[in-house]
């Protein structure tokens, strides 16, 4: 229960931010909190799944640029576009993981490192629709008011958060984790792999898509370095693994520590960039359960 109970009180003391905390504090959130069901999403593929998906950029960016479109070009309303962009996600992540999950080892994750690089390219040669590196104007947007977009963020975190939660604790989770520890021994047990890999990473895309959708219209543009670029993917993989690994929603708390980190440290110019991933290092290197994994496994001496 404890390692339910810790974000849930986490979460509960956060809606209460926007009564004592400046706009600045909420925005820098509320990025935060999208970023952190992109690291949700992730750990749910690599932390049971134990597939290594070096491109969850490219999922985002399916969610994002699709939502963009529809609404920029054809005026559709927000909920329309999130859904149609999350729905594309899917899909490409489906006609992504069927020929991938067929490859072993480390292919697996370059497939996924190419098709980010095959996203970007698509979005700077039909720059005249997609907006190119410059980016997509978004015609409309979440909210004008900043408590609203927080408390938007907070809340889809925090049903992303449980459902995601609970799914990693159910009977698919149990398999999942099983097939990633030891696909032939799972296997051997009559479990299908590839079809609960398969249905991992729809349920990764769909998450993905949805906070990509949701991000562009808070941000109100989308561009190749808010959504897709490589280093976004890096930056919730780092999330992830520093939060703990199969634990769902300690990604979240990673990403959290990571924009907020990011954003306090900004004054000391690229350096910043550098004692941010230094302590990613040092926590990956001598905690690699995490923040939340490390917590939980203390607790329980």
């Amino acid at each position: 229960m404890r390692i339910f109970a810790i974000p849930l009180l986490v979460a509960l003391l956060l809606a209460l931010l926007p009564l004592g905390v400046s706009g600045y504090v909420l925005g820098l959130l509320t990025l935060a909190y999208y970023f952190g069901v992109f690291a949700m999403s992730w750990d749910l593929l690599f932390g049971f799944a134990g597939e290594l998906n070096f491109g969850p950029s490219f999922l985002i960016g399916l969610g994002a640029y699709t939502a963009a479109l529809l609404n920029h070009y054809q005026g559709l309303p927000i909920w329309v576009c999130v859904i149609a962009g999350a729905l594309v996600a899917v899909i490409g992540g489906v006609l992504l993981a069927v020929p991938a999950l067929r490859l072993s080892g480390p292919y697996f994750g370059l497939v996924t490192l190419v098709a980010v690089l095959l996203l970007q390219n698509a979005i700077v040669l039909f720059a005249g629709i997609t907006g190119g590196e410059i980016g997509l104007d978004i015609p409309d947007i979440i909210s004008i008011d900043d408590g609203t977009n927080y408390w938007t963020a907070l809340g889809f975190m925090t049903v992303s958060g449980l459902i995601l939660f609970g799914l990693s604790r159910s009977s698919v989770g149990l398999i999942l984790q099983a097939s990633g520890q030891d696909a032939i021994q799972a296997a051997a047990l009559g479990f299908n792999v590839t079809k609960h890999k398969l249905a991992a990473f729809c349920v990764s895309a769909l998450f993905s898509g949805l906070a990509g959708a949701m991000l562009i219209f808070y941000m109100g543009t989308a561009s190749p370095g808010t959504v897709v670029d490589i280093g976004v993917g890096v930056q919730v993989i780092i999330a992830a693994v520093m939060g703990g690994r199969r634990t769902i929603l300690g990604a979240a708390l990673g990403a959290i520590f990571l924009i907020v980190a990011g954003e306090i440290l900004r004054p000391l110019g690229q350096l910043s960039t550098f004692v941010v991933s230094a302590v990613a290092l040092l926590v990956i290197l001598f905690f690699p359960g995490g923040f939340l994994g490390t917590a939980l496994h203390r607790g329980d001496r």
